[in-house]
């Protein structure tokens, strides 16, 4: 199984990136999607889930109204738009699989992890 993070970059401060997830090695229309980000020496948190039909998602508070995530059964990909974009969400961005329903905040729940992207929001 693989999920690849693409995407990152640096970007000032108000800007947009679009973050995708290609996956691979598993039946991608049975699991839900996730983003989470890890900012330097923080722990891991939850931005963003979109179901395994692509019906529902869910977001972070800080991403409502700003980010959007979407994703591409036909081609195994997930995209998350991230815009108005702020310097304390630089940080390394993760997507993550998970077959379990609920719990879609938790780490412990996704099954599957990408590398990661970084992404890096300069004043």
């Amino acid at each position: 199984v693989q999920l690849q993070a693409s995407g990152g970059g640096l970007v000032q401060a108000g800007g947009s990136l679009r973050l995708s997830c290609a996956v691979s090695g598993l039946t991608f229309n049975r699991y839900d999607i996730a983003w989470f980000r890890q900012a330097p020496g923080k722990g891991r948190e939850f931005v963003a889930v979109i179901s395994r039909s692509g019906s529902s998602t869910s977001y972070a508070d800080f991403a409502k109204g700003r980010f959007t995530i979407s994703r591409d059964n036909a081609n195994s990909t997930v995209n998350l738009q991230m815009n108005s974009l702020k310097t304390e969400e630089t940080a390394v961005y993760y997507c993550a699989a998970t077959s379990t329903y609920g719990y879609y905040t938790l780490t412990r729940t996704y099954d599957y992890w990408g590398q990661g992207t970084l992404v890096t929001v300069s004043s």
